[in-house]
């Protein structure tokens, strides 16, 4: 069991391979599993392992809070798998037959095996890539009650970029007549970071005191 040496690239690939249909290493939401493979890590996997760097991002972005995950802490080993095997026969649309292709050294057997490895390769890139999407709900807080928060909200909603679409917005109050901008964005995890939106809403120091992160689902 383990991923490997994640401080090698026969690790990350492993890694990668096992993210290609999962957003975390256990479950549906952040835990303590992603907090240990993550500070198994020595940096950011490279740009073509796709998926390990995609989560690798999304739980950077947490930063001292990866502490707080819930669940129980395991040893890195305990964790994942030393990679992906080919699909059983009827284990999904791919239709793979019961066929033993790796225990043999006859030559036909050896054809066969080529033969079936090249067919599913050929039909798993046929297949449109998914793009990884989220949700957040994004709170911002002005430095007092006599900030103009429409002109707050226009400055946030100004913030253009491909993978990144605004949604519905409210006032909340949060004491001594101050209300916070509450704002819905989805973005696409390839392109757009939550450490891009902080550095962009933070930027108009005239009008923003803070932002946070209040909620971040996988669409």
């Amino acid at each position: 069991m383990g991923f490997g040496d994640l401080k090698k690239k026969d690790g990350l690939s492993a890694l990668n391979a096992y993210l290609v249909d999962k957003s975390y290493i256990e479950g549906y939401q952040p835990s303590q599993a992603d907090a240990v493979v993550f500070d198994a890590l020595i940096g950011p996997p490279p740009a073509d392992l796709e998926n390990a760097l995609r989560w690798y991002n999304h739980i950077k972005s947490y930063g001292a809070g990866r502490s707080s995950f819930p669940g129980q802490k395991k040893d890195v080993s305990s964790y994942g798998s030393a990679g992906k095997a080919a699909p059983a026969a009827g284990g999904d649309d791919d239709d793979d037959d019961d066929i033993d292709l790796f225990g043999s050294d006859d030559e036909d057997a050896k054809a066969e095996r080529e033969k079936r490895l090249a067919e599913y390769a050929a039909k798993k890139a046929k297949k449109p890539a998914v793009i990884a999407k989220s949700s957040l709900l994004i709170d911002v807080k002005p430095w007092d009650d006599e900030t103009d928060m429409k002109a707050l909200e226009e400055a946030v909603r100004s913030i253009q970029a491909d993978g990144l679409l605004w949604g519905a917005s409210k006032l909340v109050p949060v004491g001594y007549g101050i209300k916070k901008l509450q704002i819905n964005a989805v973005i696409e995890d390839d392109k757009i970071s939550t450490d891009f939106l902080e550095e962009e809403i933070t930027g108009f120091e005239d009008f923003v005191q803070s932002m946070d992160i209040a909620a971040f689902n996988k669409i």
